[in-house]
């Protein structure tokens, strides 16, 4: 499915602050990763270990492009990124659609 040029439009706006949120999030988990009581080589393995895992998100990089803009929602929804509360601005078409997606991948 295509997505609108108004839902487009909406989530070009809106993947910015959905990112920073998301990696602020990730980076108070690291924090908690760094002050626990582990060995400092323990520590270091597990950041780096979560690091290359979280920088390949949708949270942290996308590719934008208009064709995967909708799979790339459910991915963001699937991750924690964003709620459906925060699509609640977006078409009726485009919740519906991510929320039909959403089934589908969790009977999977």
């Amino acid at each position: 499915m295509q997505i609108k040029e108004s839902d487009w439009k909406k989530f070009r706006k809106k993947i910015a602050n959905w990112q920073e949120r998301y990696m602020e999030r990730l980076t108070e988990e690291y924090v908690q990763i760094l002050q626990s009581d582990k060995p400092a080589s323990a520590k270091f393995w597990e950041l780096e270990k979560r690091i290359k895992k979280d920088k390949k998100s949708p949270g942290v990089l996308i590719e934008m492009r208009r064709s995967t803009a909708i799979e790339n929602i459910v991915i963001l929804v699937l991750d924690g990124v964003i709620t459906l509360d925060e699509l609640n601005d977006f078409s009726d078409d485009l919740q519906e659609t991510v929320k039909s997606l959403l089934e589908i991948y969790k009977n999977i």
